[in-house]
């Protein structure tokens, strides 16, 4: 039996496996309208957290592909849903781009920009206006002893031509070589952005499958999470990667254009 026609919920990475800068992978347009036309749904699931919901929004219908907010679920939500839950209006030294910053602040958050102040966290995002002085506030509070969260783990955003752009783990990295501290990452590949997606939207977990081209986030979300996981070799992980880790697929295809006549 092909039990990939017994998925219903598609969790699906973006960089790497929809599309790559700002070019669709070929098949994809065609992959998201087979689920939806099977009558299934899919959630785009990204760690990208330099964007907030609507501007992927804006990004996919800008490609062609015809999506909702409510079919966007990003590391940076998964980071604001984790605090609001521990605790509401959180003062927070952020390290993040104009539109993560706005979405802390829609949900309710005070950031805090300057050093010396009383901070409840510190929020490592994937910040491409990162700037010295941010990074060294944000080291001064960590070495301090506030808590430091991650939004996502991913060390390079991957780019068309085989090209990348250093990302958030890199970031992560160099705040550890400073302060000797590694964050609480909320994003993939923790097993709780699955739960909390099968919470909002009121899934089964034995529905979903995740699809994904990084073997440290996308498929170990899946195997973290207990559900089925699909890679793909049109972004980062490359075949032989693959064949030399230890982690391992429920199914493995060069992109999702080769998925279309298995749904």
């Amino acid at each position: 039996m092909n039990t990939l026609k017994n998925k219903t919920v598609y969790l699906l990475d973006m960089d790497g496996t929809i599309y790559l800068g700002d070019e669709l992978i070929d098949g994809s347009k065609e992959f998201l309208e087979t689920i939806k036309g099977e009558g299934k749904r899919y959630i785009f699931l990204t760690n990208n957290s330099s964007k907030n919901k609507s501007i992927y929004v804006d990004k996919l219908i800008r490609l062609g592909i015809h999506v909702t907010e409510e079919e966007v679920f990003t590391s940076g939500e998964a980071t604001t849903l984790y605090l609001k839950k521990h605790k509401e209006g959180a003062k927070i030294f952020l390290l993040g781009t104009k539109s993560l910053e706005e979405e802390f602040e829609k949900a309710g958050f005070t950031l805090v920009k300057e050093r010396n102040k009383a901070v409840d966290y510190v929020v490592l995002g994937f910040d491409t206006t990162l700037t010295y002085e941010k990074l060294w506030i944000a080291c001064e509070y960590i070495s301090e002893g506030v808590t430091y969260i991650a939004t996502h783990p991913d060390f390079n955003c991957p780019l068309p031509n085989a090209k990348f752009m250093p990302d958030a783990g890199a970031m992560a990295a160099l705040i550890e070589a400073s302060t000797g501290k590694r964050p609480m990452v909320m994003g993939k590949p923790n097993k709780e952005v699955v739960e909390s997606i099968a919470l909002k939207y009121g899934f089964n977990k034995e529905d979903m499958i995740m699809v994904g081209d990084r073997l440290y986030t996308d498929i170990k979300t899946g195997i973290n999470a207990g559900i089925a996981t699909v890679l793909v070799y049109s972004g980062e992980t490359k075949k032989v990667d693959y064949q030399n880790s230890e982690t391992r697929a429920n199914y493995v295809f060069d992109s999702v254009k080769d998925m279309i006549g298995l749904l």
